[in-house]
């Protein structure tokens, strides 16, 4: 697995059917936060509600916050 950090680019691969999990942060900003919701609903994909931004960057292996972060397959 790996992941695709951040709503820009967690919206992106959500859009082309690659996320297969996306992670979501409770204390992110809501505005950010409802659309990938709405997104991920409509595209069948599952959400993971993480407590803190903070610990869903240490969950992706980075040292800052982060509101959200899809997961991907490998790219052999």
């Amino acid at each position: 697995m790996q992941f695709v950090i951040g709503s820009k680019q967690t919206t992106k691969m959500v859009e082309q059917g690659s996320a297969i999990l996306v992670y979501v942060a409770q204390d992110a900003d809501q505005r950010m936060t409802d659309k990938i919701v709405r997104l991920c609903e409509t595209a069948g994909v599952p959400i993971s509600w993480v407590d803190t931004m903070k610990n869903l960057g240490v969950t992706c292996g980075i040292e800052v916050g982060a509101a959200m972060a899809a997961v991907i397959p490998e790219i052999e």
